[in-house]
């Protein structure tokens, strides 16, 4: 009976891994750091030793493991291959038949957004819904689809970059992708950092955010103490995401979305913040779709890459 699986989170800092039951049941989850020097080359051993290396302790044999999945920060295509990864090192590289062939097991690899958002599906905050949109606000935005319990990744694995949907035409700085104007400019905790910026340097006008330095944190930290400028710089925030998100659902039709990432610490206030502006703009249908925090946290990662490998 094949009862164990395994989750692998590959990050620019730390691998994350995770031992699961096929049931979701997690035993044991631990993380080492991502060698990305040499191109990256040590990554996919350095994952699969720990994989054998936690089998050997557990005393799980290879029969009883359904799968292994692995996460990483850039597109994956259904053969489970990635062009490029920037911050690992990677040009071109075929996960899915390096893990297979060091491990002999079945492994299934996917976008490091997406699988938090199948994490959340799995057992988070979206658990019990089969269609979702997962936003993960953070140093970028990223995004994840899931469309009748399945990931959709698309032709070039670039599906649910909703970071770079162009919100406002009118910028005239470059996003780290190329173009101007991406939500992740507005709504990444940099983006926010940005818009603050903006504002201070627009007035001489008093404000908590001129007594320390501009974060994200800081920012919401303002606003919940009402904050004038740090309430406008909020607002503009959520009036970006929250139309975003609109036209995403009307694509979607999703039963749930899920806001993630550390700018998501700052708790309901972000929901509350993109909620007036999503239900402005939204589809009649979807007016009323629940707007929630992610449950799982940095752990979304390793139950996302589980369940790739769980039917």
């Amino acid at each position: 009976m094949k009862e164990y699986c395994f989750g692998i989170d590959v990050g620019g800092t730390t691998i994350k891994l995770g031992c699961f039951r096929t049931d979701g049941t997690l035993l044991d989850k631990w993380e080492i750091p991502t060698r990305i020097d040499d191109g990256g080359k040590a990554i996919i051993p350095d994952a699969a030793r720990e994989v054998q290396e936690k089998m050997k302790e557990l005393g799980i044999a290879h029969r009883e493991v359904q799968g292994v999945g692995i996460g990483v920060p850039g597109p994956v295509n259904d053969n489970g291959e990635i062009s490029r990864a920037v911050n690992l090192h990677w040009g071109y590289k075929n996960l899915v038949q390096e893990m297979e062939e060091i491990l002999e097991l079945p492994v299934k690899a996917g976008n490091d957004a997406n699988v938090a958002a199948l994490g959340e599906m799995w057992q988070g905050a979206a658990k019990g819904c089969r269609n979702l949109i997962m936003v993960t606000l953070g140093t970028g935005v990223g995004g994840g689809i899931i469309v009748n319990g399945k990931i959709i990744a698309g032709a070039h694995g670039a599906a649910g970059e909703i970071g770079h949907a162009c919100v406002e035409p009118k910028e005239t700085q470059r996003c780290n992708c190329g173009n101007y104007g991406c939500l992740e400019q507005m709504a990444a905790a940099t983006g926010i950092v940005r818009l603050a910026n903006k504002e201070l340097s627009a007035s001489d006008e008093d404000s908590l955010l001129r007594r320390e330095r501009v974060t994200a944190k800081t920012v919401f930290d303002a606003y919940k103490q009402q904050d004038a400028l740090a309430s406008r710089v909020v607002r503009r925030f959520g009036e970006y995401l929250g139309n975003a998100l609109a036209i995403f659902s009307c694509v979607v039709d999703p039963e749930r979305i899920v806001i993630g990432g550390g700018v998501s610490k700052a708790g309901d206030v972000v929901v509350s913040a993109i909620e007036p502006y999503f239900r402005r703009d939204a589809f009649p249908a979807c007016k009323n779709i629940p707007i929630v925090l992610a449950m799982l946290g940095n752990d979304a990662g390793i139950y996302g890459t589980a369940k790739l490998v769980v039917e």
